[in-house]
């Protein structure tokens, strides 16, 4: 058992120490995943979702110093009951979405691992149990150097994970594993490969039955009572075709599509906010002067939001914003960059370079 235990503390330690430091490599995207999870329709705990970031970047620090503290023995029953506290937690809430089927992605290693929701809750099941070996066979656990020793690696891991979260919070990701890294040309990862397989589809019919709603596929129309009440009818995947990288990627302008002409400009600069109420002051206020200097470097410059034109004409306003707004959904807008406002500069669609509000004087526009 002493072998096995360290088996398990080794491969518990190192996945959380993995799994803590590519959600704190980009603490924003995961605070998306816990407003996704504390929204109404999942656990209606709307009450959360203001402190989703603060709350993202405790979580994850607090997960890799954890794997930490378990490798070199640090305080172990405080560490293990931690570990087993946060990973029943996991486990129902990876459960949960795959059950109900709520959430499509766990966030559990950010953009750098994509996991189902079933996959999710396997692998939260495999580690409780490792969790649960290493739980009742604590006594094989030992610190890996002397005390001082131990303490000075767990708060050097801590403070290093704080300084880690504090400049990607301020800048950008240290590494980006979404699809809208640098280099990406947009067009090419919105391309479908010819002979790629398409989805396929059946049509499904909601008829209200004796007061209870049913539903009855285009094979089973002659199932259909005589006093049934037709409600609705709706296409459901039945097999998923294949599905580029980039999908959902659209520029609008007054109810047109400008995606293809935008994507053409050979010198494009993208000033994006999601939600400009959510906007930093801070950050509207240098757009302007750099727009400026970008269009005089032979630019074209528009900003990209999801906000409704109500709010445009007041930022713009407030903060004196010539430059033309575009529409585009916010949960692409969200995965393309996390600053808000940030900054992304296209070459014939290729994304050259992506900037963090607070870095905006460091561009360089040739």
């Amino acid at each position: 058992m002493k072998i096995i235990t360290n088996i398990c503390r080794i491969l518990v330690g190192v996945l959380f120490i993995i799994s803590g430091l590519i959600k704190l490599n980009d603490p924003i995207g995961f605070s998306f995943k816990l407003e996704e999870y504390f929204s109404a329709n999942v656990l209606n705990l709307e009450f959360l979702v203001p402190y989703a970031l603060a709350l993202a970047v405790v979580i994850v620090i607090f997960e890799a110093v954890l794997g930490v503290m378990l490798l070199v023995g640090y305080k172990k029953k405080f560490t293990l009951w931690s570990l087993l506290i946060m990973i029943v937690f996991f486990t129902f809430l990876t459960f949960y979405s795959a059950y109900f089927n709520k959430v499509t992605d766990c966030g559990c290693f950010g953009d750098a691992l994509k996991l189902t929701p079933w996959q999710s809750f396997t692998k939260d099941v495999v580690l409780l149990a490792l969790i649960l070996i290493l739980f009742f066979n604590k006594k094989h656990i030992k610190r890996l150097f002397g005390k001082v020793a131990v303490n000075v690696v767990v708060y050097a891991s801590l403070a290093l994970c704080i300084l880690f979260g504090y400049y990607v919070l301020n800048h950008l990701p240290a590494i980006d594993f979404r699809t809208y890294k640098v280099g990406t040309n947009i067009k090419e990862g919105m391309s479908v490969p010819e002979g790629a397989p398409k989805s396929e589809y059946e049509i499904v019919f909601l008829y209200k039955v004796n007061g209870v709603e049913k539903e009855f596929t285009d094979k089973e129309l002659d199932k259909i009572p005589a006093n049934a009440e037709y409600i609705d009818r709706k296409e459901k995947v039945i097999v998923e075709g294949y599905v580029p990288p980039i999908h959902d990627f659209t520029i609008e302008k007054d109810g047109e599509d400008y995606t293809d002409s935008v994507l053409e400009q050979p010198k494009l600069i993208m000033l994006i906010s999601y939600d400009l109420t959510k906007a930093s002051d801070d950050g509207l206020a240098q757009l302007e002067k750099f727009s400026k200097d970008a269009q005089d470097k032979g630019y074209m410059v528009i900003g990209v939001t999801a906000s409704d034109t109500t709010v445009i004409e007041q930022k713009k306003k407030q903060f004196g914003l010539t430059f033309d707004y575009y529409f585009c959904d916010s949960t692409t807008l969200k995965t393309i960059e996390r600053a808000n406002p940030s900054i992304v500069i296209l070459e014939n669609g290729t994304i050259k370079q992506k900037a963090h509000w607070k870095d905006i004087e460091y561009i360089p526009l040739n």
